[in-house]
């Protein structure tokens, strides 16, 4: 695996400078993570009409693939398709969309909205692990004080939902590896982006990777099913919203990840909880998490710790760089 000298998600410096790109990565950040709350508590909502998460992920993400490629089209930023890129397209593909979200649309309606999207604020935590691991970072205190905060913090999420009452223990422990593979997918994205290729192209070629991967899962798989009923206005409605919310999402991720580089792109899953725990609790009438307020208070503890971590490092780069 190639190693990245200084980050691990810092991997484009032709982005914007200045006060232009700080106004692109903030709203870059807050509309990605609130598209991530919208999709997450959607998929209950769906799960609500009878929809399985399986059909209602797929063609999502078909609809999504068609909405990005028309806008890349018109863009003129066509994918670019050849052995490097196809090798990008399906692995980012099964990490940061297919696999991960298969896990927390089959999650959502067995352990709660609130919950997936808590755990989905870990990714930065375990992406600073495996660059660790992997030699791609150097350590640093504030950055390892921030991953045990963020895990206590986890750990008392889930010992708290392990002893309810009729809750379903196997997917909460399934739940926990989808940020793995989200994290997974952020240092794969890193190492591997295309030379030259622009958010506008990759991001279609993505996700239809990630429908194909979920097509081909159902083929394979008898008891796996796709089927839709056409006939069905709400189903058909929910579908065409997801759609477009997957593709503002990973079109807004790819613009997050060039041009606010790690700081804010840490931020996606923290923005997307204070978005979607409140929808979840208020809208879609979700009990309170037991031991909510102290995980949230050190999930957030580690986060920003992480964020100062990443800050106080960015001078000695600069200087290295200089």
């Amino acid at each position: 695996m190639q190693v990245i000298e200084d980050t691990t998600l810092d991997i484009d410096r032709s982005a914007p400078s200045g006060q232009s790109q700080a106004l692109i990565a903030v709203a870059s950040l807050l509309g990605c993570g609130a598209l991530l709350a919208l999709s997450t508590n959607l998929a209950k909502v769906a799960n609500g009409f009878g929809i399985e998460p399986l059909p209602f992920l797929t063609w999502s993400l078909a609809g999504a693939t068609l909405l990005l490629s028309a806008f890349a089209l018109f863009r003129g930023q066509r994918p670019v398709i050849n052995r490097r890129s196809i090798e990008y397209y399906v692995l980012a593909g099964f990490l940061s969309v297919a696999g991960a979200n298969l896990i927390f649309f089959n999650a959502v309606p067995r352990v709660g909205v609130s919950l997936v999207v808590l755990t989905i604020s870990l990714p930065p935590v375990l992406t600073y692990v495996a660059a660790l691991l992997l030699r791609m970072e150097s350590f640093c205190w504030w950055r390892a004080a921030g991953v045990i905060l963020a895990l206590c913090g986890t750990s008392v999420l889930v010992a708290g939902q392990w002893a309810a009452p009729g809750i379903d223990r196997f997917w909460i422990g399934l739940t926990l590896l989808g940020p793995v593979l989200l994290a997974a997918g952020n240092i794969y994205r890193t190492v591997r982006w295309p030379p030259g290729a622009s958010a506008e192209s990759l991001a279609p070629g993505m996700l239809f990777a990630a429908t194909a991967l979920l097509v081909t899962a159902a083929l394979v798989m008898p008891a796996w099913s796709l089927d839709v009923s056409t006939s069905s206005t709400q189903a058909l409605s929910l579908i065409a919203i997801q759609a477009e919310i997957f593709a503002g999402q990973f079109l807004l991720l790819f613009i997050l990840q060039k041009a606010g580089g790690p700081v804010f792109l840490s931020l996606i899953g923290a923005v997307s909880a204070v978005i979607g725990v409140p929808i979840a609790v208020i809208v879609l009438k979700e009990s309170l998490l037991p031991a909510l307020l102290p995980s949230v208070a050190l999930i957030a503890a580690g986060i920003a710790s992480m964020v100062i971590g990443v800050r106080a490092r960015q001078p000695m780069i600069e200087q290295k760089r200089g």
